[in-house]
């Protein structure tokens, strides 16, 4: 895989961790729906409730929006991409530790045909021939998700304003990333997507393609953060601690580490001692 090195340095060792005594309790897990798309949490969750007895509901939504829910205390454990909001939302008391569990990366999908000729490893490069391709569209999560964030950070780098220099090839969706793949493939169009959600979408990629890939400006670490009970007294505590003392175990990073799609390890796991 392009990125394995690229991760290997960026990732750490995972620590040890003892899972929780089984429990009937369940929790509320905000994350992105890159996690949920991908399929991993459907690989993950049912080992972690069979070692602990904890349920787990997740509520699959943008990083903005799944921080904003745990910010109302309509969750009680965040797992999200998006390290600046993260760090805010840790910083404005609402978490009480980030801890980072694994990564993967993004790549930049469009046209196999490549018209535009984005095609390579710089992704900055990429992006500012979009602007002087007149007949190529870019459809945007426009949802505050940490992928949308991703984009806009290198959209603001090349100093383009995709809205103005795009005009109405630029395609805000306000939504999660398979709709916004689907989207593409619908109008042959560029998106950035995290490789988990890419790889898993199978059924309807048209004529798209992986263009830009292996950027290290594409790295996209995950977090774990419980919900501070000082905040919301309700949260359960000790159970959303118990998953995510479990994702960064030897056990739960072994778990990610293991989850691949067509032989393609996805997710990487960088829990720090």
């Amino acid at each position: 895989m392009v990125l394995g090195g690229l991760l290997l340095a960026a990732g750490g060792l995972a620590r040890a961790a003892q899972p929780a005594a089984p429990t009937s309790a369940s929790i509320v897990l905000a994350s992105t729906t890159s996690t949920e798309q991908s399929g991993l949490f459907a690989h993950l969750l049912p080992r972690f409730t069979a070692d602990t007895g904890i349920q787990v509901k997740v509520v699959a939504l943008g990083t903005g929006q799944a921080l904003d829910l745990a910010r109302r205390g309509d969750a009680d454990v965040v797992l999200v991409h998006d390290v600046a909001a993260e760090e805010k939302f840790v910083a404005e008391g609402f978490g009480l530790k980030r801890m980072p569990v694994m990564a993967n990366d993004f790549v930049l999908i469009g046209p196999a045909s490549d018209p535009a000729g984005l095609r390579g490893r710089d992704v900055l490069q990429a992006l500012a021939k979009l602007p002087g391709a007149s007949a190529q569209s870019f459809v945007s999560r426009g949802d505050k998700s940490g992928t949308h964030a991703a984009e806009l950070r290198l959209w603001q780098v090349i100093n383009v304003e995709p809205v103005q220099s795009l005009a109405q090839r630029y395609r805000q969706c306000g939504c999660g990333m398979g709709p916004a793949l689907n989207m593409a493939a619908a109008l042959n169009a560029h998106v950035l997507a995290d490789r988990g959600t890419w790889a898993a979408f199978t059924k309807n990629r048209g004529d798209l393609a992986v263009l830009v890939e292996g950027d290290a400006r594409l790295y996209n670490p995950y977090g774990v953060i419980v919900v501070n009970p000082a905040k919301h007294p309700h949260i359960k505590l000790k159970e959303a601690q118990a998953l995510a003392d479990w994702l960064v175990s030897a056990k739960g990073q072994a778990q990610i580490a293991s989850y691949k799609i067509a032989g393609e390890q996805l997710f990487f796991p960088n829990a720090t001692r």
